[in-house]
C-alpha cells in the first residue's frame, strides 16, 4: 500500500553516490593509483582511505602537493575521472539494496536528492546505470559547490532544491567527511559502513552495514525523533 499520505509532513533523503549507491571505492582507488604511478607517485590504500568522498581537486592537492597550478590540478583530475568512467562502463558496481531502497522511499512519498562530490558526468553515468535518474528531484554535484565535504554546502543546496528544510532530511553517507557534513548541515546522518569501518562512523545517528537494513518507516522515525527534540 502506498503510505505517502501518512508521512507526517514532507520528508527527504539525500544519497551520496560513491560508496552508497555504488560500491565504487576500489575502482576509484585503482584509478587514482594508476594516474599517480604515471607521475612516479606511490599511493597506498591507507593513504587513500581518508581522501575518499572528498572533491577531486582536494584529492589531487593531497597526493601531488600544494605546488601545482589550478590548470595542472584540473588536468590530473580530468584524466582520473575519464579513466574511472571508462572502467565504470565495463563493470558497474551497483550496491546491494540500492534500487530497492530508492523505490521503497519513492513509493512512501519521500522526496529524494543526490549530494555528491563527483563531477556531473560521473553522477549522470551512475544514475543512468541504476536506471533511477528520474527518482531524484535534486541532483547536486561537486561542480555545484565551492566547498567540499565535510562542509555541508552540498547537502544544504540539495535540501533547498528539494524544497525542504535541513531538519526534514536524512543523509545516507559512507565516509566520515560526508557524515560530518550532514551533521554540520543539521540533518539526520545515516552511515553505511563498508568503505569505512563502523567505529569511524559512530558520530552518525544510525550506522548500518547494508542498505537492506534501512526502511522508509525507520528513516522517517529517525527524522521525526530529531524534529521533536527541537
Amino acid at each position: 500500500m502506498n503510505m505517502s499520505h501518512n508521512l507526517p509532513g514532507r520528508l527527504g533523503v539525500i544519497f551520496d553516490i560513491d560508496g552508497v549507491l555504488l560500491d565504487s571505492y576500489k575502482m576509484h582507488y585503482q584509478c587514482w593509483r594508476s594516474i599517480a604511478e604515471k607521475h612516479s607517485i606511490t599511493l597506498t590504500e591507507k593513504d587513500f582511505d581518508s581522501l575518499f568522498g572528498r572533491r577531486g581537486s582536494e584529492i589531487v592537492r593531497q597526493i601531488w602537493g600544494e605546488d601545482l597550478t589550478e590548470e595542472q590540478i584540473g588536468t590530473i583530475h580530468r584524466q582520473k575521472q575519464a579513466l574511472y568512467r571508462e572502467r565504470l562502463q565495463g563493470n558497474f558496481p551497483e550496491n546491494d539494496g540500492a534500487i530497492q531502497l530508492i523505490d521503497s522511499l519513492t513509493a512512501e512519498g519521500f522526496i529524494l536528492g543526490i549530494g555528491s562530490s563527483a563531477p556531473p558526468e560521473n553522477v549522470e553515468m551512475s544514475l543512468n546505470g541504476l536506471n533511477r535518474a528520474k527518482s531524484f528531484k535534486a541532483i547536486v554535484t561537486g561542480n555545484d559547490v565551492a566547498r567540499g565535504k565535510p562542509n555541508p554546502e552540498v547537502f544544504l543546496l540539495a535540501a533547498q532544491r528539494m524544497g525542504l528544510e535541513p531538519l526534514d532530511c536524512a543523509v545516507i553517507e559512507d565516509a566520515p567527511a560526508g557524515i560530518l557534513a550532514a551533521l554540520a548541515g543539521g540533518m539526520t546522518a545515516i552511515a553505511l559502513a563498508g568503505t569505512a569501518p563502523p567505529q569511524s562512523l559512530t558520530m552518525a545517528h544510525l550506522v548500518v552495514t547494508s542498505l537492506r537494513q534501512l526502511t522508509p518507516k525507520q528513516i522517517s522515525k529517525l527524522i521525526l525523533r530529531r524534529q521533536n527534540r527541537r
